[in-house]
């Protein structure tokens, strides 16, 4: 287990691999550990990182430290205190809310970014994640995946008041926005089965700039990254293997991760 103190608190965190930085950012019911897959997968070619946000995981539980400003100040001073310069960023739910604030405060820090299961609309999130207690959210959202282990458990860690306070933010700000207004190269990875965040919609994606694709997951809900493992791996890992300035569109190509609107 790998720690760093951050005003005068623990935040855990694990790193593999060598090469350039990759962060990932866990979102609600998680913490590092549902990203290992991945980070065993991009750790060939990159430093991965993945730290547990303030109130889940083993990081410290301090409501005063829950807020989205709070979060991104934490990533913030984790990349400062570990010497880390321009990044990938990986986020799902409100760990890509932490990743997109991130990027639009240090917009030269933020080489490319992918974002999961977030809503790119305001009251596109089930009240369900702010008013169900963590086992009855965790049974709603997990039951019946296959490879859930590792978030079942690391879920019970969770604060609800950290789930409550990340999701007031996300239901009070204007998440399209941030997304609109990204100029370096955006994937936007959704679940056709979300039943946490609603999948945005034709005329959400036509505003999208070239910089920016969505690519559905058919057949998973609010975690990819753990119902389809190799697909979300090999996804990223195009992702990640762009040059700087091609768009992220050129993944659309690839049949087994095509778009498919209806």
């Amino acid at each position: 287990m790998s720690a760093l103190i951050v005003n005068n608190e623990i935040v855990h965190y694990e790193a593999i691999g060598r090469g350039k930085p990759i962060i990932f950012l866990h979102g609600w019911l998680g913490s590092w550990r549902y990203w290992i897959p991945c980070m065993q997968d991009a750790s060939s070619a990159y430093r991965a990182y993945a730290l547990d946000m303030w109130g889940f995981g083993d990081s410290a539980k301090a409501t005063a430290n829950y807020s989205i400003p709070e979060q991104v100040g934490l990533l913030n001073h984790f990349l400062f205190e570990m010497g880390i310069g321009k990044i990938a960023l990986v986020g799902h739910d409100f760990g890509a809310l932490v990743a997109l604030r991130y990027a639009r405060s240090y917009p030269e820090l933020v080489d490319r970014m992918m974002i999961v299961g977030y809503p790119l609309g305001s009251g596109m999130i089930d009240t369900r994640v702010e008013s169900q207690a963590v086992p009855e959210l965790r049974s709603w959202m997990l039951n019946g995946i296959p490879g859930a282990e590792p978030i079942q458990q690391e879920a019970e860690k969770a604060d609800q008041e950290a789930i409550r306070a990340t999701f007031k933010m996300m239901n009070e700000s204007d998440p399209e926005d941030l997304v609109l207004n990204l100029d370096i190269p955006l994937l936007i990875v959704h679940g056709e089965m979300d039943k946490a965040v609603v999948p945005p919609d034709i005329e959400t994606l036509a505003r999208l700039k070239e910089n920016a694709h969505l690519v559905l997951f058919e057949g998973a809900g609010h975690f990819p990254m753990i119902e389809e493992p190799s697909k979300f791996s090999r996804l990223l890992k195009e992702f990640l293997a762009l040059e700087p300035g091609e768009s992220p569109r050129q993944l659309q190509l690839k049949e087994e991760w095509k778009r498919r609107f209806r």
